[in-house]
């Protein structure tokens, strides 16, 4: 069954998260930050919703989507943040299942994009995403780290 995120679900979802961010060479679990962001989300439905499969009660699966607009296309979007499956549920569908809930809810808000980002060693995760109909963009994705903790250097963006 899959349904919205509740806050009684914040300690699977952080240890799913752990496991996620365990696979993925750019980042290291947190649980506190985890449960913090889970509870901004959970909190605020504007930031994004949080949808979990849930087989015999226990959460083995979650989705996570942040919105956004998209310029481009001049309306509303959706960034598929976080996605994961338990490992011993993996091979049953789940991740499908999981992405078509999300399409769906997806279009019933009139998305025009979902963006995604996923780790490029991970050929089973960008297969399954590609047979779904997502293609890879031509740009890389870049980030800083913690905003908060940095001081403006003063300098000006050129306007291109």
């Amino acid at each position: 069954m899959i349904a919205e995120a509740t806050s009684e679900d914040i300690p699977a979802l952080c240890e799913l998260l752990g496991e996620l961010f365990l696979q993925e060479s750019d980042f290291q679990p947190d649980r506190v930050k985890q449960a913090a962001g889970v509870r901004l989300i959970l909190k605020n439905p504007e930031y994004g919703k949080i949808f979990v499969m849930r087989r015999t009660g226990a959460v083995v699966g979650v989705v996570n989507l942040l919105h956004t607009l998209n310029l481009r296309h001049g309306g509303r979007a959706v960034i598929l943040e976080d996605m994961i499956v338990r490992r011993d549920f993996r091979s049953q569908g789940i991740a499908t299942a999981l992405l078509a809930h999300v399409l769906s809810f997806a279009h019933s808000l009139g998305v025009v994009q979902i963006t995604l980002f996923t780790d490029p060693s991970n050929a089973r995760a960008i297969g399954l995403y590609q047979k779904l109909g997502f293609t890879p963009m031509g740009i890389s994705p870049m980030r800083t780290g913690d905003v908060s903790a940095r001081r403006p250097t003063g300098g000006r963006a050129r306007e291109g």
